[in-house]
């Protein structure tokens, strides 16, 4: 049953592939009776080597109304098996066990001492709901106090999700979540971080709800009266003056908006690069930093390069662009000037900020789930967490264009709100105390681009659709 439900699942490598070779490694009962709850660990081959997945399995001869045909794995002789994180009365024994820091065979159930979690029952499972919008993990929220992220490729080491996020808490960070627990296990003597449990930011909406919303009201408006909205006035903020949760449609104060008034978002996009800065601050402060040597600067672009040609014969598309990037790849091995490196976010996108009543703050520190965890923890440019909201700034305002019938006339619209935002958030990032992005250009330039090839790559292999996306911005870049 598992080497058929592994291979359909989002989070699997190469969705789709056979598992082959599947081997459960690690058994544990967290809940016995019926229900029942057993946690798995399993290793299976997949199209690009072996992996190790968790997967929380839940059995009961009756299954739970509302579980989602997806999570159900099939039958055993009088019990049915299914993904236990969509039944909140199973997954409430997570948040239990954490609560009580349980420990179950070799897993350990980790508590931080100031967490607010009280004595959590939870036996009814009503105050338990499933996030449905992750791809590589699983995230359930315990009523509107804690988000518990189950992390489902697993790693060993030290995890920077968990590292991170608790390094910059206890310096006072007002930009991450605090945690409040991890579960964790061992596998061949090494530390294997199985889930995190952190302050759940009630109220909060996720930069990309917040931006696509306001590109959609603009967009509307724009149908609706034509070109002229785009030069009408409007009110700006107060000099200094933060926008108001949710908020999507204000000016910042003394903002440059170019030909025209300011279009919805600015004022957040310069406080996100205002935040961005002082998060990167931190994580400087925890954990250090230098400069990169010159070699160290020939091999990132040499680096580069080979992304960029691997790229190129998965997709014939890039071709005619290569040679213009790979020029930009060039250009940053003979940058004169100091390149500073330090720990950095490693997977930065609106997606992983959220906007609440204490401005905005940063999730999911892990970095891009699929590259080796050595990669995730090591030190980069800053700006690579820059470049990769830019390009989130361009996917916000172009996807919700592919398949529209007014495509063509709303591209000067979302071309404008794109260089808009881009410029508010590098103006926020200076402001913060980041390094001027126009002072690095062609460090930005190059990091941009490799984040646009990677972009292309799973374009062309998850989203067809969306693949002139990335390869409009190549074209034009």
């Amino acid at each position: 049953m598992l080497a058929t439900w592994l291979p359909r699942q989002r989070w699997f490598p190469g969705r789709g592939q056979p598992a082959r070779e599947l081997e459960i490694i690690s058994d544990t009962t967290l809940l016995s009776g019926d229900p029942q709850l057993r946690h798995l660990i399993i290793e299976a081959g997949h199209a690009g080597g072996r992996a190790r997945f968790q997967v929380l399995l839940g059995l009961r001869t009756l299954l739970p109304a509302g579980i989602a045909p997806a999570a159900v794995l099939g039958q055993l002789p009088g019990l049915a098996c299914y993904d236990a994180l969509h039944d909140p009365e199973l997954a409430s024994v997570l948040m239990a066990g954490i609560a009580a820091q349980r420990s179950a065979g070799p897993l350990r159930f980790v508590r931080e001492p100031a967490a607010p979690l009280g004595d959590w029952q939870g036996s009814d499972g009503q105050a338990v709901r499933l996030l449905t919008a992750e791809q590589s993990n699983t995230s359930l929220v315990f009523g509107d106090a804690a988000i518990l992220k189950v992390l489902r490729r697993l790693f060993p080491g030290a995890n920077p999700d968990l590292e991170v996020a608790d390094a910059l808490a206890r310096l006072g960070s007002a930009r991450v979540a605090a945690p409040y627990g991890w579960i964790e296990t061992q596998i061949d003597g090494e530390p294997v971080l199985l889930a995190v449990l952190s302050e759940f930011l009630a109220g909060a909406s996720d930069g990309w709800s917040l931006a696509t919303s306001a590109l959609g009201r603009l967009y509307a408006r724009q149908a609706a009266y034509g070109q002229d909205y785009l030069t009408a006035p409007v009110a700006p903020v107060p000099p200094g003056a933060d926008p108001p949760a949710g908020r999507a449609d204000a000016a910042p104060g003394g903002a440059d908006a170019g030909a025209g008034a300011a279009l919805p978002f600015a004022a957040e996009a310069r406080q996100l690069g205002v935040a961005t800065a002082q998060m990167h601050a931190e994580m400087a402060t925890a954990f250090g930093g230098r400069d990169m040597t010159p070699a160290e600067l020939s091999a990132l672009a040499s680096t580069l390069t080979a992304k960029l040609n691997s790229a190129v014969a998965l997709v014939p598309e890039l071709r005619a662009h290569a040679p213009r990037i790979a020029a930009a790849y060039d250009d940053l091995a003979r940058v004169g000037s100091p390149v500073a490196v330090q720990r950095i976010h490693g997977d930065y996108h609106l997606g992983q900020v959220m906007y609440g009543q204490h401005g905005w703050v940063a999730l999911d520190f892990e970095g891009e789930p699929a590259a080796p965890l050595a990669e995730r923890r090591a030190l980069a440019p800053a700006l690579r967490d820059v470049a990769g909201m830019l390009r989130s700034f361009d996917y916000a305002a172009r996807h919700q264009l592919v398949g529209h019938r007014e495509r063509q006339a709303l591209a000067a619209t979302a071309s404008a709100w794109v260089t808009q935002s881009q410029r508010e958030f590098c103006a926020g990032y200076s402001a913060g105390g980041g390094a001027d992005p126009s002072d690095q250009a062609p460090l930005l330039r190059a990091l941009t681009l490799e984040k646009a090839v990677y972009e292309v790559i799973y374009e062309h292999r998850h989203r067809p659709d969306w693949l002139p996306i990335p390869l409009d911005y190549v074209a034009a870049a």
